[in-house]
């Protein structure tokens, strides 16, 4: 017995239009795989996760740690990773390390995966 796959205009839409608008750029792949190699950690995923949701949008490294079953030196080393692709700014306060997000990276990210790439 065979069924017949009826659509409605929006699922038409969806199924049959491109994902992007456009192909990427030279420069937007470029900018854009260190961002999605960084984030393909999942420990790297939680963290950019945590600080961009943490109050005020920003985590001081002592709130990261307790997340984690991780020592401090591999905390610290993804939060150098996530800083170096510009993922996350940081700022010493004392003896603390606070991180939050930097919102044009993330609206990079964001516009890759909604089909919008600037």
């Amino acid at each position: 017995m065979s069924k017949s796959l009826t659509l409605t205009p929006v699922e038409t839409v969806a199924c049959c239009s491109p994902l992007a608008q456009e192909p990427l750029s030279a420069d937007q792949a470029g900018r854009i795989a260190p961002l999605l190699k960084a984030i393909g950690d999942p420990v790297r995923l939680r963290l950019l996760s945590i600080v961009a949701s943490h109050a005020d949008g920003e985590a001081c490294v002592c709130d990261l740690h307790d997340a984690f079953d991780l020592s401090q030196p591999t905390i610290s080393h993804h939060l150098k990773v996530l800083h170096d692709v510009g993922l996350l700014d940081r700022e010493k306060r004392g003896v603390w390390v606070y991180y939050r997000v930097v919102p044009s990276a993330v609206a990079d990210l964001g516009a890759l995966l909604t089909g919008v790439a600037g």
